[in-house]
């Protein structure tokens, strides 16, 4: 794993998030995506060398509208960049780490992405990043 590639914040309303956030940054957010098989619109700041992702669900039966349902807005996930995904993930595995997505797939900001069981990584939902190269 190279670098914390972003902190994923589950939150109930996008446009309060992103005005609420802007006054703690003292910036706009820079782009606002949807990822539709997740059923979440993200949008992303851009803070020193570190990115904060807001994640608001569109739909009541998508892993964030779940989340909140159970604990509330904050913290979802960390979220970490890596050159190879797929290696990682099968040394990951041999290391005895519950992967979520043994196949890699399409997350927002132009990544692959594959989630690590909070289970196995004490309590905390893992997120593995790859760029995707054009």
């Amino acid at each position: 794993m190279n670098k914390i590639e972003h902190i994923g914040i589950a939150v109930k309303n996008l446009n309060h998030s992103n005005k609420l956030f802007s006054k703690l940054f003292g910036k706009s957010h820079y782009k606002t995506e949807e990822v539709v098989s997740e059923g979440v619109n993200t949008s992303f700041f851009k803070v020193g060398e570190n990115k904060i992702e807001l994640l608001e669900a569109t739909k009541e039966d998508s892993p964030i509208a779940k989340f909140i349902d159970k604990k509330g807005e904050g913290i979802h996930h960390i979220a970490f960049d890596v050159d190879d995904i797929e290696a990682e993930i099968k040394r990951l595995k041999k290391e005895g780490f519950i992967v979520l997505n043994e196949v890699p797939k399409q997350g927002a900001d132009n990544k692959l992405v594959a989630f690590l069981h909070p289970k196995s990584s004490n309590g905390v939902l893992i997120e593995l990043c790859q760029e995707i190269k054009k």
